[in-house]
């Protein structure tokens, strides 16, 4: 697998024909290269991305529907062969590569339909004379840096949305799992999207965001990815007067109360939990119980934890791939040893499995202090902080207690208290007895230290459109 750049057009290897390496996570076999981009290949982009904006622009909205509905049934007609590449190169069972690819078809299906929404507004003027008309016009070229944790949803969401409103793009995809993200793109330019309107590029990430974001052709940028990082890109999009889309880091809190269908609550939970090995920014981290049904939520949520499989994502019984690089096992052996250090119980997991592959058993920790660093650093992996509570106040203050708020969850059969978690719950995504937080049709995004603005829903749009006011007398 030797994935190349697509700029203008045209696969092509890098200016310098350098190349990085693409190793399988769950057998650290090296399987195929990506073509690193050079401030030439940047250049190239960038002047096609321009170039494409000119005529996506003037692409009439039933146009850009047209061809967004037909990439998503090229994308569910090649899900199989897609999924493949993605397990190789990212891990995640086979069956989630699958269920995300999907979702991404879903994705470009809802901005097609956007397409034909994305309109103004007539405003009543204060003469007979004088018409006053809101338009809503595209931003122009974006720039888009994606995760490796979902390499095609998260890049489906940038792409829909811009290609709805009439935004031509340059996409820096995840150099460790590039295969399915060119794939998708493959996918698009198939379906009959114009040279130039969509680009791809892989390399040095920061050499990268360095160049296009302050470069005058970009007008917005669009992340994903770790909240230091989503802080330094902001930045550089603030010094420039760049819009800027930040989908960062969580550390969700699950609060349980003694009134909910613990049922629900564990399978619901234990599903988020370990989706992806855990490396996903809405998955719940901190659970909090209410202590009467504690015991009980925390035995059968271990009990669900050792029963997953983990393995290679190419078996099909599989529930739990690799984490995706070396860094990741490094990262949850300290979490989990400064927990016990700092006083928590390791109920379950907590080690790596085995010397080849990158897997990392199920973990749940239990009574961890509020001093531990996965009490107050995102894990993203799968571990579970199982604590307990008393009152109402008390989960509020802990689910509130960091500077994260992307997604949150909890479980109560009472209207009342479902009613004051949802408003007083700081997050941009509060699930009550349930979790689908992704459906395309839904605003997706966090605030304060997670992030602002939305990748689902019609909000998605807005950040691609400018108004503009345009007010005329009768001559």
């Amino acid at each position: 697998m030797d994935v190349l750049l697509y700029i203008d057009g045209t696969w092509r290897p890098g200016a310098a024909r350098r190349t990085l390496d693409v190793i399988n996570p769950a057998t650290e076999e090296h399987i195929g290269t990506v073509a690193r981009a050079e401030r030439a290949d940047l250049d190239a982009a960038l002047l096609a991305a321009q170039k494409g904006f000119a005529v996506w622009r003037d692409t009439s909205a039933f146009e850009r529907g047209k061809i967004l509905r037909r990439a998503a049934a090229l994308l569910r007609e090649r899900i199989e062969p897609i999924a493949q590449i993605m397990t190789r190169e990212q891990g995640k069972p086979i069956k989630e590569a699958k269920v995300e690819i999907a979702v991404a078809a879903d994705t470009l299906d809802w901005f097609a339909e956007e397409t034909r929404r994305a309109y103004g507004r007539t405003v009543p003027a204060r003469a007979p004379n004088i018409t006053n008309l809101v338009l809503k016009e595209p931003v122009g070229p974006v720039a888009a840096f994606t995760p490796w944790n979902f390499p095609i949803n998260q890049i489906a969401r940038k792409l829909g949305a811009a290609l709805a409103a009439g935004c031509s793009m340059i996409v820096k995809a995840p150099e460790e799992a590039p295969g399915s993200p060119a794939e998708f793109i493959r996918v698009v330019a198939d379906a009959g999207v114009p040279p130039g309107v969509v680009n791809l590029v892989f390399g040095v990430p920061a050499e990268i965001s360095e160049y296009l974001i302050p470069h005058p052709a970009i007008r917005k940028i669009s992340f994903t990815g770790s909240t230091a990082v989503g802080k330094e890109l902001a930045s550089l999009a603030g010094a420039h007067m760049k819009r800027a889309t930040m989908e960062l880091g969580g550390h969700a809190p699950a609060i349980v109360f003694a009134d909910a269908d613990l049922d629900v609550a564990l399978r619901v939970l234990a599903a988020r939990k370990f989706r992806n090995a855990g490396q996903a920014c809405t998955a719940p981290t901190r659970f909090l119980v209410q202590r009467d049904v504690y015991q009980s939520f925390l035995t059968r949520f271990v009990a669900a934890a050792d029963a997953l499989k983990v393995g290679d994502g190419s078996d099909p019984a599989t529930d739990i791939g690799p984490l995706a690089n070396p860094r990741r096992v490094t990262a949850l052996e300290g979490f989990v040893t400064d927990a016990v250090e700092k006083g928590a119980k390791l109920v379950t997991g907590g080690r790596r499995i085995g010397n080849k592959g990158y897997f990392f058993a199920p973990t749940v920790l239990a009574h961890v202090p509020t001093n531990a660093r996965a009490m107050n650093e995102e894990p993203f992996g799968p571990i579970a902080l199982v604590n307990s509570f008393e009152t109402f106040d008390e989960a509020v203050i802990e689910a509130n207690r960091l500077a994260y708020g992307l997604a949150s969850y909890a479980f109560t059969s009472s209207a009342a208290t479902a009613d004051a978690l949802a408003r007083q719950i700081e997050a941009g995504m509060v699930a009550i007895n349930d979790s689908h937080l992704s459906s395309p049709e839904l605003p997706i995004g966090g605030v304060k230290d997670s992030g602002y603005g939305s990748e689902g829903g019609p909000e998605a749009m807005d950040a691609y459109l400018v108004t503009k006011l345009v007010t005329q007398a009768a001559g």
